[in-house]
């Protein structure tokens, strides 16, 4: 398999859903989901037709897009005035409203007049959740190329060196081995460089995870800092490896000594929890009711209000779908009760963090199938003593 016969079945498989919905085709204009359906991330708009091909218009780079796009037509975005015309008798129009600004929206209802626009990110995310047996690979093969970085950090990690020091090593290898950096995610006002890397107790801040990390400044608060690493101190690294567009997320705990018997529990319970939820990754499960379960471990070992962040800044889920964004769906949370489907790809990362002490947990990403999750991040979970 490969992108040109990827698209060309995802295009179909969005054609029917439009179809259910009685619209007459799909109105593209965030780069990702047109990298998805045309395996091109340009500067363009995507027409997908309820019945028909597709049409790329393209602003930047044409050429480029000719190359590498898996569509027939691909034509130069046109004129104001040449825009409508391409769209006759075509009323009901799906838009991502997720990911559609106002200005945007408002300047392709000028172009799109007396048009009705209908909100398909729904549609959309559920459609993108679902990875085929090419995009597994993809993913597999991410996992193995971000392991062997992890598996490397015992080579570099040091007490006294910056957070941000060891940061930079890890980066620098993850890029060597063509890590590609961009890590895309959907959601409003979330933004994230690589990962983290956090050492004792690193705080809080805005990102919506267990751990965030104090961050270089108040416009960066997020990731490494130059705090010193200390001995005996747990070192938590939870990174996304980006290859071929697709992300891969893991986090693994090191520690320059011994950790306390305290941290060493926690970790055993978060091990735990991962374990359990993965026994259950399997089609026809709600998403909430792993939520809940891992709550309710974490509960049970007297953790409870450490659970996936600082007491009264918990995260409410345990879980997130991975692809070519950080965050797809689905979501393993609180009162999401979607159930799963076989080859969706999800980040499971059961953590703690402590006011005192630090964060601790375990991240792994798994694919859903009818035996529960398949491991694609291939290194052991246990905590290095360096």
């Amino acid at each position: 398999m490969s992108l040109t016969e990827e698209c060309p079945a995802r295009i179909a498989r969005l054609q029917g859903k439009l179809q259910q919905q009685e619209l007459d085709g799909a109105l593209f204009i965030y780069p990702i989901d047109i990298y998805y359906f045309t395996g091109t991330r340009q500067n363009a708009t995507l027409w997908i037709p309820t019945q028909g091909a597709p049409t790329l218009l393209v602003r930047k780079s044409y050429v480029r897009a000719k190359q590498e796009a898996c569509l027939n037509d691909i034509r130069p975005f046109p004129r104001s005035k040449d825009f409508a015309p391409l769209f006759a008798g075509q009323q009901k129009i799906g838009m991502t409203f997720d990911v559609t600004p106002v200005q945007q929206y408002n300047y392709y209802g000028k172009l799109l007049p007396g048009r009705d626009f209908v909100d398909i990110s729904s549609l959309n995310r559920s459609l993108r959740s679902v990875k085929s047996s090419w995009e597994l690979e993809q993913l597999r093969r991410a996992g193995a190329q971000l392991s062997q970085v992890f598996a490397s950090v015992p080579e570099f990690l040091q007490v006294g060196m910056r957070e941000v020091d060891l940061a930079a090593e890890f980066e620098s290898r993850l890029r060597k081995i063509g890590g590609e950096g961009y890590i895309r995610m959907r959601a409003f006002n979330q933004e994230l460089f690589q990962g983290l890397v956090v050492s004792g107790d690193s705080g809080g801040g805005f990102f919506d995870g267990a751990v965030t990390g104090q961050g270089m400044s108040g416009a960066s608060p997020h990731g490494a800092s130059r705090r010193l690493i200390e001995k005996d101190q747990p070192v938590l690294l939870d990174y996304v490896g980006v290859f071929e567009g697709y992300c891969i997320d893991m986090t693994r705990m090191f520690v320059c000594g011994q950790l306390s018997a305290e941290m060493q529990k926690a970790f055993g319970v978060a091990c735990g929890i991962q374990t359990a939820i993965v026994e259950r990754l399997k089609p026809g499960v709600l998403c909430s009711e792993l939520f809940d379960l891992a709550l309710s471990l974490a509960k049970d070992a007297g953790l409870g209000d450490y659970f996936m962040g600082l007491p009264g800044e918990n995260a409410k889920f345990v879980g997130h779908g991975v692809g070519l964004e950080l965050d797809e769906m689905p979501v393993l949370a609180q009162g999401f009760d979607m159930p799963l489907i076989a080859g969706q790809a999800i980040a499971i990362e059961p953590k703690f963090a402590f006011p005192d002490l630090g964060p601790i947990g375990i991240e792994n990403t798994f694919a859903v199938t009818a035996d529960g999750g398949e491991k694609l991040t291939p290194i052991a979970d246990d905590l290095v003593c360096v």
